[in-house]
């Protein structure tokens, strides 16, 4: 149980590394966004997040669901 704890702390302090290296990154570009690029930049993150879930959960049904498994014949050959 603590090895799992152990690994969300470090898991959660690289994210948070990387989000707050994101924002100083972003912060630091001098061009300015209008509202369409900010709306096509959620429509990006939201489209593909919505992807990726719909994508992942079908991978999860299609394994539980037995079409993955490999084909066979129950003749006796």
């Amino acid at each position: 149980m603590t090895k799992t704890i152990l690994l969300a702390v470090v898991l959660g302090a690289i994210l948070l590394a990387a989000v707050i290296a994101s924002v100083i990154t972003w912060l630091s570009i001098d061009s300015a966004m209008t509202w369409h690029g900010y709306l096509a930049l959620f429509l990006g993150v939201v489209i593909s997040l919505g992807l990726g879930g719909g994508l992942m959960a079908l991978s999860f049904y299609s394994s539980r669901s037995g079409w993955d498994e490999a084909a066979h014949d129950d003749r006796d050959v």
